[in-house]
Order: C-alpha cells, then structure tokens, then sequence
C-alpha cells in the first residue's frame, strides 16, 4: 500500500547540482514554484489531496499499458488559472472515471538490477516503489534521487525523456513546478517504464553530424520537411505506430533533418522553437473545421516542460535536451502526415477584442475546461508570452484562435487506439 508522502516542506532552493556555470546555457528566469504542500490556501489544500489520492490509487500508465495518467497536468495547469476547490474536484471526478487501480509488478526492482526492466511498463509499480526506497534513504530530498538516477549513468534518463510521446518529460515538469516528489518519482518511474531505442541518438555523439543544409529556424525546416517528396507514401495514415517505424525503415532521413538545425545562440534558438511550436498545433489546422491534431499538442506541451527545467537543469544538458525535443517534434510532425503550416492564419487572426483574461475562462470555464490537452494547451502559450514577451500578439493569436475554434482531438487515423503511446 503507498504510504502517504508529503512534498519537500523547506523554500524551494536549487540543490547543488542543479546551479551549473558550464558553457551554453539556454538563459531564461525560472518559473515560479508552487510548493501546495506549505500553502494555507483552500485550493492549494485541495490540489494537495487530489494529487496524492492519484497518486496512492492510480497507475502511471494504463488501458493496455498505453495510456498515460494526465491527471497532475490538469489539476496543476487549472491551479495556474485560478480554478477554485470545486473545479479541480470536478476534473478528479472526470479524470479518474478511465484511470486504472495499480497492478502488481512481475517483480520488484532493486539498486542492482533496476536497468535490467526500462521499457516495461509492466514495472511501473516496481519503479515507483523503488524510487519511494530511494527518497527514504535519501532523507526524502526528492532532488538527490533525481540527481542519482536522471544523470548518473553511461546511458543517463535524461537522454530519453521524450519517449512514451514526451510524457515522463511533461511529468517531470510538474514535479519541478509544484516542488512535488510524489510527481518526481512518478516522472522517475515513467522515464524507466517508457524507455526506448530514442536515448542512443542524445548518448551517442556519432549521430550527431555537421549538415548540409542548416538552418537557425525549426520552422523553415519543418517547411523544407513538408515539402520534401521523399517523404511521400511513406505512410498512409496518420498514427502513432508510425513512429517507431519511422525510425526503422527512415532513419537517415530523419537524421539528416535532426542535424539540419544549427543551434548557435541557444537562448534565441529555444525562443524560435517555442514559436514554433505553438505554430505547428495551431496553423497547422486545415481551415475546413477539421480538429485539432492530438499528437502534434504534445510538441507544444513538451516545449513548455523544457522551458520549465532548462533554469533547473545543468547547462550541458541544455541544448541536449532541446535537441531532444527537435527529435520528438520532426518524429511526430512527419507521423502525422507533414500538414502544411499556414502561419498566416495566426499572425493574420481577428482577436475581436479577446485578450488573455478571455483564454483563461475558457481554460477552467468552456465546455472544454475538463480536457487535459486543451487546458495544457492554453497554458503552454500563456507562458511562451509570458517569457519572451508577446509584442506581436503571436501567442494571444494563436492561443485565442485554438481556445475558440477547438471542438476535439482528431489525427489519430483510420482504426487506431488512441493515445496508443507508450512505447513510441
């Protein structure tokens, strides 16, 4: 039975290893952390107790050991628009009506074989009680755990964090954001279930070449993607199971584009990627009222978590960990059929007087407010523009235009699970 933990109790403070003056450093402010633990507030209270509920009841990973557990990325997403105690009741409520109670693991996981079972999902309880073993031994500072089993290794987690379609990279995330080591161990134990044949491109310095054609901007590379006939039949549909075959039957192609972007300044680089990603959910949309694609939420929602830990992390996992969501958004980008990006359908879109007051309601107050990907969505723009600045109303735009026109997730193909992620 999962004992009940509290989150770190003392002001939040970067540990040691997370305060690095190496080279190449991605430089943006922190975040700000929301330690509910210490908070008095009502809903903060709330948003403690729900958090642990899931967390003492709920698997990470679920329906077949392919769904992921979103419920801490809607509870804390409508926390940071102000939803009261009744709201974040009401999305456990909805939430939890398709999580799935843990299962016993075939085993348990030790210190001397935990390596042994990355990639099995079926070990998820395992994980997560072995992670809970190591934060009592490790006083419960949740940050030493991370720091032993996220970069401590010859093939360190933090190398493939984008697998199970970026999920323990989101989870992780939240964890830093809300100074949470039950989310902390849950991110630990999704890395290791989720893990896949993605690290070797991040641990292995061979893949990584000088490209022909470079370029500073992942949007003029996500064009030259598009527009590449290379890519044309490769699939039929767009899917999820696409992904790993991408990989099997494409690689050099996909490596060739991996390698086509030429980070030089890194903090101005990580700005166009963040644009870039917001631009490819929203502009990306067909103007027939198709909906909006589901996998191509999870680049926007992967970005706003790199955005979150790159203050956090050392600064030689900087630019690494950016590459490792170009790798996640080239991947899906290309599953997904390559839809054409109109970015004029952001940068030319009638506000009608909607401002960022007008997308928080639809975030805890549309019909809509009980969608995980729609309200992670909202956010994610919201802090892009609260970062760099939105002068040009880029983020509003695009943020408004979705916030209005989304009625559902679609780009899951033609009989496809969806969701159906885990090992991607």
């Amino acid at each position: 039975m999962f004992s009940s933990f509290s989150s770190f109790a003392n002001p939040f403070q970067l540990p040691r290893f997370l305060r690095s003056g190496d080279t190449a450093a991605i430089t943006i402010d922190p975040v700000e952390v929301h330690d509910v633990e210490v908070h008095p507030v009502k809903r903060a209270r709330t948003l403690k107790q729900l958090l642990k509920l899931n967390h003492a009841n709920n698997a990470i990973i679920y329906h077949n050991l392919q769904f992921h557990n979103h419920m801490a990325h809607i509870l804390g997403s409508a926390y940071l628009f102000h939803a009261q105690s009744d709201h974040l009741n009401a999305i456990y409520d909805e939430e939890s009506k398709e999580l799935e109670p843990w299962q016993d693991s075939p085993g348990e996981v030790s210190t001397y074989d935990w390596r042994d079972y990355l990639g099995n999902p079926r070990y998820q309880r395992a994980y997560v009680d072995f992670f809970k073993d190591e934060l009592v031994l490790n006083g419960y500072h949740w940050h030493k755990v991370l720091e032993e089993y996220l970069f401590k290794s010859k093939e360190p987690l933090i190398n493939n964090l984008i697998s199970g379609l970026g999920h323990p990279l989101i989870h992780l995330g939240y964890a830093y954001e809300f100074s949470s080591r039950e989310l902390a161990m849950e991110a630990l134990a999704m890395a290791a279930c989720s893990y896949n044949h993605l690290h070797k491109y991040l641990d292995d310095p061979s893949y990584t070449k000088p490209s022909s054609k470079p370029s500073k901007s992942p949007l003029e590379i996500l064009c030259r993607v598009q527009k590449d006939n290379r890519f044309e039949g490769v699939f039929s549909n767009p899917s999820a199971e696409n992904l790993a075959l991408l990989f099997q039957n494409h690689e050099d192609l996909m490596l060739e584009y991996w390698n086509s972007w030429h980070i030089e300044n890194p903090t101005e680089d990580f700005k166009a990627s963040q644009m870039a990603a917001a631009a490819l959910l929203v502009a990306s949309r067909k103007p027939d009222g198709a909906p909006y694609d589901f996998f191509l939420v999870h680049v926007l929602t992967t970005s706003h978590a790199v955005r979150i830990l790159l203050p956090l992390l050392p600064a030689k996992y900087h630019v690494p960990l950016v590459r490792q969501w170009w790798l996640l958004t080239l991947s899906v980008y290309i599953a997904q059929l390559r839809p054409e990006i109109m970015l004029s359908s952001v940068t030319d879109y009638d506000l009608q007087a909607r401002d960022w007051n007008w997308v928080n309601k639809q975030a805890i107050e549309s019909k809509h407010a009980l969608d995980a990907h729609y309200v992670k969505g909202l956010r994610a723009m919201r802090t892009a523009a609260q970062t760099w600045g939105d002068d040009d109303q880029f983020y509003l735009k695009a943020a408004v235009r979705f916030g209005h026109e989304f009625d559902g997730w679609g780009g899951f193909g033609v009989g496809s699970d969806e969701q159906s992620t885990t090992q991607q």
